[in-house]
């Protein structure tokens, strides 16, 4: 494991998956909180991968693996394990980029990955989430102002978690 101390990535952990709506505007987010401090990182994701993050933050077994759940199963069939995900970069100043440490028997590989993807398998397999410091600042930096975008975003912060729950016998669905 890469000690923060001696990198500068600061220490995170995935704290929830929420869904904020306002008005004619939904959105999905991950939503981060640095251990050693009260600095948050909130990353806007698609839907699905908002309910596979609630469903592995919530310990849910569904009938057939979901897709991260999958992809921690082939990493642990490969006998290897995720050693940490560093969210280390911004692409095209709207998406968050992140690195996969994968250790197996014969070597060790860093792997590119979307943040969304690598923080929903770093869940799955305990691994410990990094951000750098330049990440950490843009994001922030993200929350600020008056824009719809700043305001979902803040939200996001104080918003409850998402729940997965049975509608019924045969369907699940989230809140």
């Amino acid at each position: 494991m890469i000690a923060a101390t001696n990198t500068g990535v600061v220490p995170m952990r995935v704290s929830k998956a929420v869904w904020v709506h306002d008005g004619e505007a939904n959105a999905h987010f991950m939503v981060l909180d640095e251990l050693d401090g009260d600095r948050h990182l909130v990353i806007p994701i698609c839907q699905a991968q908002a309910f596979d993050l609630a469903a592995s933050l919530q310990g849910w077994q569904l009938g057939r693996p979901l897709t991260y759940q999958f992809t921690a199963a082939l990493v642990h069939g490969l006998d290897a394990r995720v050693v940490e995900v560093t969210l280390d970069r911004i692409v095209e100043e709207v998406a968050y980029a992140a690195t996969v440490k994968v250790e197996g028997r014969q070597r060790t590989a860093l792997v590119d990955a979307r943040a969304s993807d690598a923080l929903n398998l770093a869940v799955l397999t305990d691994a410990p989430v990094f951000a750098a410091p330049d990440v950490l600042t843009y994001c922030i930096g993200r929350q600020a102002g008056d824009s719809a975008e700043a305001t979902l975003t803040r939200r996001a912060l104080t918003a409850h978690p998402m729940t997965i729950g049975r509608v019924d016998e045969s369907e699940d669905a989230y809140e």
